[in-house]
């Protein structure tokens, strides 16, 4: 099994969910006592934020390199960045480090596409929606359409991630924006919703939407799982 090393704290909240799945999808291929070989660099969110919020996406893509050629130096075989928007240096990261980094986006797109849809609505932080570094692989290395929501609704589900998921807090109000949202963008033509964002999942659930939904958190360790396990 190779030693996976995952890039979190952005927030912990969601890191927490990738340990949980690498480790219960491990057990659950090799035994009751199994658990996943991985390495961590938790990052403080907050200084994290805030250089997000200032576009100083120079200095992020520095502590993301940084943190890869630690986790690397560390025994890592493979590195996750447990987070859709800090794809945005995913290429900056992989030319700094000798072992491969598997891209939340490419799994996702193929289970999607595996799935036999083509048009699909996009969730995640203002930088995920409206940023070509992520809804551009998913067109051009996929070949998905993806529609985003409008100005008012993307500022609300960036608001919801921002202010209440990175800490822990479930509202069910905030639950009831999202339906809302969802519901607009299959009204836009949208066959399934990637929950690009990997807080969304500890808000909305399948029955919150009425087409199908793909969590990047668990499609991006289970895929981490078939990796490692691929020695």
């Amino acid at each position: 099994m190779r030693m996976i090393g995952l890039i979190g704290g952005m927030s912990w909240e969601s890191s927490a969910e990738y340990y949980r799945i690498l480790n219960e999808g491990v057990r659950d291929r090799l035994g009751p006592t199994a658990s996943a070989r991985c390495i961590l660099w938790s990052f403080d969110f907050s200084e994290i934020e805030t250089l997000q919020h200032r576009g100083d996406w120079d200095g992020l893509t520095r502590r993301m390199v940084d943190a890869a050629r630690r986790l690397e130096a560390g025994g890592a075989e493979m590195l996750l960045i447990c987070t859709n928007t800090m794809h945005l240096m995913a290429p900056a990261v992989q030319a700094a480090v000798g072992i491969p980094l598997l891209h939340i986006a490419d799994p996702t797109a193929e289970r999607i596409t595996a799935a036999g849809h083509h048009k699909v609505g996009l969730l995640g932080t203002a930088f995920t929606m409206e940023q070509d570094f992520y809804r551009g692989r998913l067109a051009d290395q996929h070949g998905l359409h993806v529609i985003i929501p409008d100005d008012e609704d993307r500022a609300t589900v960036h608001r919801v991630i921002y202010d209440e998921l990175v800490s822990g807090r479930i509202v069910p109000a905030s639950r009831d924006a999202y339906r809302a949202v969802i519901a607009r963008l299959v009204e836009a033509g949208a066959e399934a919703i990637i929950l690009g964002c990997t807080e969304i999942m500890l808000l909305i659930r399948p029955e919150d939407s009425p087409i199908p939904l793909f969590d990047t958190t668990a499609i991006h360790a289970a895929a981490a799982i078939d990796m490692a396990l691929a020695g």
